[in-house]
Parts: C-alpha cells; structure tokens; sequence
C-alpha cells in the first residue's frame, strides 16, 4: 500500500478527496490513508468509524489521518480510536503543506467558524474524467434544525468570479466538455465577494469568458435563492444544463417550518412548474428526510404527493438521524417518529421517484439525446438522466445518441 483515501458522504467529500490526493502525491509521505468523513447522519458517522478500525486492523505498519466533517465537529472521539495518528479539520485538509511536514500535536482541527475564504481548487477526471469539477462556495449561513454541517463546514464563503473562470478555462484547455459548479450551498454564492453577485450572475460571467465551455452544471440549489439571471439562463443558455436538485428535505409547511426551512411547498411546486415551462426538456432531483420528529401520516402524505406535483425524479431519500448539537435532537422523545417507520416513509418516497423517473425517460424514447460519455459504456444525457451506451465512444465525449428504449430507470442506445 502507498497512500489511499477513502470518501464517506457527500459529491463535495469527493471533490476535497481528489485535492488531498493531488497534496498526497507532492508530498514526501508514504504508506498513509486518509479517512475523509461525513457527518450528516449517525450511520455516516458509524461506517467510518467501522472502516477506520477495519482498516487499522489490517494495516498496523500505515499512518492514519482522518479528516471531514465528523472529524471538524468531534475530533477527540476520532483521537481515541487505536491507530489513527492524526486528526485534522476540513480547512486543514485542503492545505499542501498539511501533508508535506509532521506536525507534534495529533488533533490539528481550527475554529471553522473563523475561516473566511474558499481555498481555491480544481479537479479534473472525478469521474473518469467525464466531467471535472470546482468548488466555487463552501459553508452555510442558515441553521436548519436538523443540521450540523454548517459547525463542520463554518460559514457561507465564495470564490472569487476571477478565479473560477481561470480555473474553467484550464479544464477546458485540458479536454474537458462538462464542469460541474459544487459547493455546500451555491445558491448563497456571493457572499462576502465585492458587490455580492449572484448565482446566476457568476453563471452568466464564466460563460461569456468561455466561449468554448460546452456543458456547465450545478450539484445543488435552493427555490428560496433564486434570482432572475438564473431563470434566464436555464430558459435562454443552452449549455447550461437543465438538471436541477432542489435541497427540500419534506413536503410539507409544517415540517418545513419545524426545520427552519426558508420556503414553502408551494413555493417548490410553482417554481419547478415555471421552470419547466421555460425548459421542457428538464428534469429535477431532491434531498428529502423521512420522519422528521412531529411527522404525521398526514404530513408525510404531503411529502410524498410533493413528487409527483413538483415532478421529482431523482430522490436522495435519507430517514430523520438526531445530531447532537441541533435543536431538533432536543424534540422530546414521545415526538420522534419510530424508526422502522421512517424507513419504511424512506422506502415510499424512493419508490415514488422511480416511478416518475420511469414515465420521464419514456418520453425521451424515440429521440436523440446529447450525451457526455462515462466510464462503462454510460453516458449522461443533458437533463442526467443515465444512458447504456451500445457504441464505443472516448470517455468525456459530447456525442448524439438515438435512444431506443428505456428500462424505467435508464435510457439505451438503439444498435
């Protein structure tokens, strides 16, 4: 073994766990793994922890770093487990010269909360070098009832309009057809940077700098931050993917407002509607949380219902986890929902996606799609939803692809 890293979690984990390879790679060290965790549920938490001992376990002679988000929030718990030799924090990690010198104290982890500007990286080949990315915002300024990630990821911060059109324009030059703008809450983008442009704005820019970027697209947004520019560009700019996952979390006003949610369910149903109108062809994924505490039957029949009124097809379904430290972890026992019964409302919800994926991606059968190519003989079409490819194409290719039929949760090639 030489170095390795290993991603609990989240598409922006991912994207920090390239960095920390690329800082493994120039540094002088051998034989060590890093742990980069997540913290956004107690199973994340679980798994991790499981991994670190397992791997320790197998390989007494290696170093051990653990690093992410459930290292930022609780770094003496990560301390104690036998064999790690070193516990940093999320703005540690993205630094080079962590990596590059050893360091007398075992725990390195800042006040996040402190930390007032984005690091700025790029990585390429994420995907088998389909797409590449870059962070262009990182924390959060909202405190949502269920959430700990804004005390592991510290406060909204941008990167500068400058910079992400340098780094675009580097992956463009490198080969790159696609670039996915990530973040923790990017609809927040402008926060702190000279005249507080937004989402859309800093969209707007990058495209007409790059002239020859073919495919731009968001990991994530938030109906309550949306501004006209942006509305604009899905409607007018065609290499700005229309594919959009909401952060919703519950369907219904209630639970919303318990969450300390900033929208309403209406409010996500008028503008997918709207969205849709401008665009036709989009499609939307979601973030919702199953059972949260006070959630009746009732309440999660809104949840539910919010699927196919706002035309959800992409689900990333997660049953309610209490973090210590949020409010909602203080809701009283008698008011939590039964946890087989949030899985089971997990279950329903997932169900209810596939189902609308599946009429989607009927109605693309019998068109062409563009495609971008993936590893595998896959592909994604401009509104991701997932083809099986039957040709061979070069991977990261922008190609056009007759779609022959679909098995209701992916498109496939006619031969």
């Amino acid at each position: 073994m030489n170095k390795k890293v290993f991603t609990f979690g989240c598409r922006l984990n991912s994207f920090e766990s390239e960095v920390i390879k690329q800082h493994l790679d120039a540094s002088h060290q051998d034989n060590v793994a890093v742990f980069n965790t997540c913290a956004v549920t107690k199973e994340a938490e679980r798994q991790a922890k499981q991994s670190i001992r397992k791997f320790t376990r197998e390989n007494p002679d290696c170093k051990i770093i653990v690093t992410g988000c459930a290292a930022q929030i609780d770094p003496q718990s990560y301390a104690s487990i036998e064999g790690v030799d070193q516990v940093i924090g999320n703005d540690e990690k993205m630094h080079a010269q962590t990596y590059q010198t050893g360091s007398e104290h075992k725990i390195q982890v800042n006040d996040i909360m402190s930390v007032t500007e984005t690091v700025p990286h790029m990585v390429g080949g994420l995907e088998d070098r389909a797409r590449a990315f870059i962070q262009v915002q990182n924390g959060c300024d909202h405190r949502c009832t269920f959430c700990i990630i804004p005390y592991g990821r510290g406060n909204s911060r941008s990167t500068p309009i400058g910079e992400i059109v340098s780094q675009t324009k580097a992956l463009v030059e490198a080969g790159y057809n696609e670039v996915v703008f990530t973040g923790v809450d990017i609809s927040d983008y402008g926060n702190g940077l000279p005249g507080n442009p937004s989402l859309g704005e800093m969209i707007q820019r990058v495209l007409k700098l790059v002239p020859e970027l073919k495919r731009l697209r968001l990991s994530s947004i938030d109906v309550a931050e949306i501004d006209d520019t942006l509305l604009d560009l899905i409607a007018n700019e065609p290499r700005f993917m229309p594919y959009l996952h909401l952060s919703l979390q519950s369907g219904d006003d209630m639970i919303l407002k318990r969450m300390k949610r900033r929208h309403t369910r209406q409010q996500v149903i008028d503008f997918c509607t709207k969205v849709r109108q401008l665009r036709p062809d989009v499609l939307f994924g979601a973030d919702i949380i199953a059972g949260f505490p006070t959630e009746t039957d009732d309440m999660f029949q809104n949840s539910l219902n919010i699927v196919k009124e706002a035309g959800l097809s992409f689900l990333h379904v997660f049953p309610y986890s209490a973090r210590k430290g949020t409010p909602a972890a203080l809701i009283p026992a008698s008011k939590q929902v039964d946890v087989t019964v949030r899985k089971d409302r997990a279950g329903q919800l997932r169900k209810a996606g596939e189902e609308y994926l599946s009429q989607r991606l009927n109605n693309m059968v019998g068109n062409t799609q563009s495609v971008v190519v993936e590893q595998g003989g896959k592909g994604r079409t401009e509104s991701f939803a997932l083809v099986q490819l039957q040709k061979e194409y070069p991977i990261g290719a922008v190609v056009e692809v007759a779609i022959g039929q679909s098995d209701g949760k992916q498109l496939i090639e006619i031969v």
